[in-house]
C-alpha cells in the first residue's frame, strides 16, 4: 500500500534521490540478492510495482500479492503477464505469479510456505483490530524465512513541509523509532524471530538525529520450520479470492523446452550442413585449379557464423556426408555441440525431444537436408 505519489506532495524542498519508494523497492532487491528466495509475497501489494521489479529476479520461482483494494491491483496487474520474448526463448527457471484480494488479518493456505514476506508502507494503514491480528496471521501462520516491514518514521515528519498530522490520510497512525521497535522486539519475541532495524531516506545534515524518512525491520526467524508445525492448526479453507495468475513459460516445462531444442538442433544441423557444402564447393574449385593438390582439411564457411561456431564446427570430428541430393548430419555430432549438450543432458533425451519434429534418417541416426535449392541457387 505504498503510496508513494502522494507522498511527494509533502516533502517540499526535502528531495530524496532516487524516490523514496524507489528507496524502499531497492532494499527489498538488495535482500533478495542476498538470501536467494525461492517464494516472495508482497503484502498490501497495491499497483504491483515491486512484484513487477521482482519478477526478473531469477532466483524467484514464486510471486504473489495480496491487497485490500482490488481495483488498484487490476489497473497495473497486466505488467506482471509474460511477454512475446518470454515464449521466444523461456528461461530455465520457473515462475508462477498470483494476486490475491484479501485482507492480511485474514488466514489464507495460499500464502504458506514463503520464503519471503514484504510489507511496504503497510502497517500504518491498518485499524488497530487488524493490526493486533496481523502478527499472529504473519509470524505465526504464515512464518516466512525472512519478514521485512517498512513504515513512516514519526520523528522526521517535521522536516515535510505540509505534514500536520500523517502524511496520508488514509494512515491510522505513524510511530516513532521507539514505538516501532518496541512493537518490533515484542513480536520477534513471541514468535522466535531476530530482528535488525534499518532504513531508508537519509535526513538532511545536521538532522541526523531524526533518523531514517522511512524505518524498516527486518525479521528472520531463528529456527527452521518443522513439518509437525506448519501442518498444525492451519486453516484448510481458502479465504482470499484469487484476481490474477500468471505462469510462465520455462525450459523445464517439457512443451517449451522441446521447442527450444527443436529450433537449436535445425540451426545448429544447418551449420554443419553449410560447413560441408562450403568444403565441397572449395574442393571442387581446387580441383579446376590444380587436380593433384586437394585439400582434406575440412574448412567450413567464415562468412556466416560466429567465431564460437566457427571454431566449433572446425574442432568437431564431423562426419557428415552427401547422398545424392540429402545432407546427413549425424545426431551424435549435434549433440556434441554445448549449447544442445546443456539442453539435453542425455542423448536419449535428445532423440525423444526432436523425434516427429525434425527429418531423421531411416535408423534415426542423422538429420536429413535436401540440398536440391542449394544446387539450383548455384
Amino acid at each position: 500500500m505504498d503510496k508513494n505519489f502522494q507522498e511527494e506532495q509533502f516533502t517540499g524542498v526535502i528531495k530524496f534521490t532516487p524516490p523514496l519508494y524507489k528507496q524502499r523497492y531497492q532494499f527489498i532487491k538488495d535482500l533478495v540478492g542476498k538470501y536467494k528466495p525461492k517464494k516472495v509475497a508482497d503484502l498490501g501489494c497495491a499497483d504491483c510495482t515491486l512484484l513487477w521489479m521482482l519478477k526478473f529476479c531469477s532466483c524467484i520461482e514464486v510471486l504473489a500479492g495480496l491487497d485490500i483494494c482490488a481495483s488498484v491491483m487490476k489497473e497495473k496487474m497486466h505488467r506482471l503477464s509474460p511477454l512475446p520474448v518470454d515464449y521466444l526463448q523461456p528461461a530455465e527457471r520457473c515462475l508462477t505469479v498470483t494476486l490475491h484480494h484479501g485482507s492480511v488479518a485474514h488466514k489464507d493456505p495460499c500464502m504458506l510456505g514463503f520464503d519471503l514476506v514484504t510489507c511496504i508502507e503497510l502497517i500504518e494503514h491498518l485499524e488497530e483490530s487488524e493490526l493486533k491480528k496481523f502478527p499472529e496471521v504473519v509470524f505465526g501462520f504464515m512464518a516466512p524465512g525472512i519478514v521485512v516491514i517498512s513504515t513512516p518514521n514519526s520523528e522526521f515528519n517535521p522536516l515535510l513541509p505540509g505534514v500536520t498530522l500523517f502524511r496520508h490520510p488514509d494512515h491510522k497512525f505513524e510511530w516513532n523509532r521507539v514505538q516501532f521497535q518496541s512493537w518490533a522486539l515484542e513480536t520477534a519475541r513471541c514468535y522466535d524471530y531476530s530482528v535488525e532495524f534499518t532504513g531508508v531516506g537519509h535526513p538532511p545534515t545536521g538532522m541526523e538525529n531524526v533518523g531514517f524518512c522511512t524505518q524498516i525491520g527486518v525479521f528472520i526467524r531463528k529456527y527452521p520450520q518443522t513439518s509437525e508445525s506448519a501442518q498444525s492448526e492451519k486453516p484448510t479453507e481458502a479465504v482470499y479470492k484469487t484476481v490474477f495468475k500468471a505462469v510462465y513459460p520455462s525450459l523445464k516445462d517439457e512443451k517449451y523446452l522441446q521447442n527450444v531444442v527443436v529450433s537449436e538442433v535445425i540451426f545448429t544441423a544447418q551449420i554443419i550442413k553449410q560447413s560441408l557444402l562450403d568444403r565441397l564447393m572449395s574442393e571442387h574449385e581446387e580441383y579446376k585449379d590444380d587436380p593433384t593438390e586437394r585439400k582434406s582439411k575440412f574448412q567450413p564457411s567464415m562468412n556466416c557464423f560466429s567465431e564460437d561456431l566457427r571454431k566449433l564446427v572446425v574442432e568437431k570430428s564431423m562426419e557428415p556426408f552427401i547422398n545424392g541430393n540429402v545432407v546427413y548430419i549425424p545426431l551424435t555430432t549435434i549433440f556434441s555441440f554445448p549449447k544442445v549438450n546443456r539442453l539435453c543432458g542425455t542423448f536419449e533425451k535428445l532423440c525423444k525431444l526432436i523425434a516427429g519434429k525434425v527429418t531423421l534418417s531411416s535408423d534415426g541416426s542423422a538429420v536429413m537436408f535436401n540440398t536440391e535449392h542449394e544446387n539450383e541457387e548455384n
